[in-house]
């Protein structure tokens, strides 16, 4: 399998349980969601998307011939040493793109594997980190895992039932728009209300960080 890359780049995780652990992300290209396309933005199910996850044209992206040189470039990206070796794959939606050549050759040159992922395709299960972010109106077939990150807010979210699904962690991030002082408050008021969640918030941003 070919696999589309955006950008691969070495930074810190900026979000979520993990965030600060040094990591080397994979953006894949494309989404289920949305087109990536402002065009099509307001007709998507997902419309709230930050990240350019269209073409291959990124710093680190291509197009990879096999999970072996995808790993061997994650690797290249890591340097030298093994030791808490972390890639994180994301998008786009990567679960579009992410098999078990990927998945084998990244465990054989020595990362953990996590993942980012709109949960409307199941995760591979030699994934060893899974985060899941539900978009509202969209099916959710992926409902375990390590963390799920709600957005927030999202109308049309029903809270209890996320609260029914089985996780690790429960965070819920404000969203990043042109209301960010009142997705904010929205979003502390959540975890507030509701002990299960925790406020995370996107430090790369806050750092000047990819």
């Amino acid at each position: 399998m070919t696999y589309s890359v955006k950008e691969m780049f070495l930074t810190l995780q900026g979000e979520g349980v993990n965030a600060g652990a040094r990591a080397v992300f994979v953006r894949f290209a494309g989404c289920n969601l949305w087109t990536g396309r402002e065009q099509d933005r307001a007709t998507a199910i997902c419309r709230f998307c930050d990240t350019d996850f269209v073409g291959t044209n990124g710093v680190g992206g291509g197009k990879f011939a096999d999970g072996e040189a995808l790993a061997e470039a994650a690797a290249r990206h890591w340097g030298a040493g093994r030791d808490k070796r972390l890639a994180v794959l994301t998008g786009g939606e990567p679960m579009l793109q992410v098999d078990d050549a990927l998945v084998e050759a990244l465990h054989g040159e020595g990362f953990t594997i996590a993942i980012e992922t709109n949960g409307t395709l199941p995760v591979h299960p030699g994934i060893d980190w899974v985060c899941v972010s539900p978009k509202a109106g969209s099916s959710v077939v992926q409902r375990s895992g390590d963390e799920l990150k709600l957005v927030w807010p999202q109308a049309g979210t029903d809270l209890d039932e996320l609260e029914g699904w089985d996780f690790r962690h429960f965070l819920v991030q404000p969203m990043d728009s042109e209301e960010a002082e009142a997705n904010r408050e929205a979003a502390i008021a959540l975890a507030m209300e509701r002990p299960r969640w925790r406020l995370s918030l996107q430090t790369h941003k806050l750092l000047g960080l990819r």
